[in-house]
């Protein structure tokens, strides 16, 4: 098939030479993105196209986009929005909260930016670094304050999360792919992680509709006192409504049934609770003042995904144990790790950077050479743990939305949320 042709096909070199217009006017690449978004609607707020201006110097302290304000479900909670004691409580929490706003409008700016360049042709080596370096401009990048969340994830396909390409792998993003974009946004520790679908093949759009429809049905039925098992019964009637054609075959889209949301800390993107995507899960509640990632997965495949493939993803244990070390080259890749990295997840690509992953920690003396070893022990004793790609079946497609939101006291605020997705 032959890709449609798209009005900003010429735009290559507008990815170069910042413009001075003020009138969003470009298109995404990809499909199933809100029909009214633009890719430079970031020039609204007086940045540049492309952006260059870091988010600290748009917006003021406390003054930061607030996200999509709802009212907790359930009918014991209708009483917050007006309580004195939750708004108060609200009040106290400012200060968090303008750090995960600031976090949220580096994430959309910077994925704007992305979806102006992605499209069929593109290593994916390359969109990597173009929007990691991106989101270290924007999010002025200072070690563990401030910088990325983690790698970004630019599974293709049957492959349904955590791959990154590692250095020397030059896959190459086909208009027949299907591509989960998935990266992540931290300021002090607070990280907004947030993802959408790239697709280019119009036949994709029903599996593409189905995981977005689903995740914002666990997005709706999120809230404070809120059972996890009721998110997931919600989210999989409306995943499991949709079927996709391809082929002249006929597939029910299924929810992956061994993916979740979950709850997020400082410093730690999974924080101990899980959202699930399917019937029949823990009945412990959600409670006030967490935050959840929600997110939902479907599958033209089995809807159970196993790891394979080259790791990339790798992430020091939060409980790490406190184990002697006896090899030199694991001492210092693990002393790197923590200056570097402390909890949060890391890439391969990243340790083999002139800087090491941070240019403010490391200067350009932080690649790491001949550390496989080292990265093997410190994994061997618990010490760093690694995510392999999950997969579905070969030949399948999965798809994934995903946004970040805070249970405040007196309302829910899906912080991540923009006029894209």
């Amino acid at each position: 098939k032959k890709p449609a042709t798209n009005p900003n096909d010429g735009d290559d070199d507008a990815a170069k030479t910042p413009q001075s217009s003020t009138t969003p006017s470009k298109k995404p690449h990809g499909r199933m993105l809100n029909p009214d978004t633009f890719t430079d609607s970031y020039l609204l707020a007086g940045q540049t196209d492309p952006p260059t201006i870091p988010l600290s110097q748009l917006y003021t302290p406390g003054s930061f986009p607030v996200g999509e304000i709802t009212p907790h479900p359930l009918e014991s909670n209708t009483y917050r929005e007006t309580s004195a004691e939750k708004r108060a409580r609200d009040r106290m929490q400012s200060d968090v909260y303008d750090r995960v706003r600031h976090a949220a409008e580096v994430h959309r700016t910077v994925r704007k930016y992305a979806q102006s360049f992605i499209k069929p042709g593109i290593k994916l080596a390359d969109m990597c670094e173009m929007l990691e370096n991106k989101n270290r401009e924007l999010v002025e990048e200072d070690g563990l304050t401030r910088g990325i969340g983690f790698p970004t994830g630019c599974s293709l396909n049957n492959v349904a999360a955590h791959y990154t390409p590692n250095p020397g792998d030059d896959t190459v993003l086909k208009y027949d792919d299907v591509m989960k974009v998935d990266f992540g946004t931290q300021i002090d520790g607070r990280i907004i992680d947030s993802a959408w679908t790239v697709s280019f093949n119009p036949r994709y759009d029903p599996l593409l509709e189905a995981v977005k429809e689903a995740t914002n049905t666990g997005i709706k039925t999120t809230g404070i006192d809120v059972r996890l098992c009721d998110v997931g019964e919600a989210i999989q009637e409306v995943m499991e409504s949709y079927e996709v054609e391809l082929d002249g075959k006929v597939y029910p889209v299924k929810c992956i049934r061994n993916l979740n949301g979950h709850s997020i800390g400082p410093y730690q993107i999974h924080a101990g609770k899980s959202v699930p995507i399917v019937k029949g899960g823990e009945e412990t509640k959600m409670e006030e003042d967490e935050m959840y990632a929600i997110e939902t997965f479907g599958t033209t495949g089995r809807g159970y995904i196993v790891e394979d493939m080259e790791c990339s993803h790798y992430m020091k244990n939060f409980h790490a144990p406190h184990v002697p070390l006896r090899l030199p080259r694991s001492k210092k890749l693990l002393s790197h790790i923590n200056k570097t990295f402390g909890t949060l997840a890391f890439c391969r690509r990243w340790l083999e950077r002139e800087d090491g992953g941070s240019k403010t920690v490391n200067g350009a003396r932080g690649k790491q050479e001949k550390y496989m070893g080292a990265l093997k022990n410190l994994c061997d004793v618990g010490i760093v743990q690694p995510y392999p790609p999950l997969c579905d079946v070969k030949g399948s497609y999965t798809a994934q939305y995903e946004h970040t939101l805070l249970l405040r006291p007196t309302c829910k605020e899906i912080v991540s949320r923009g006029d894209d997705y």
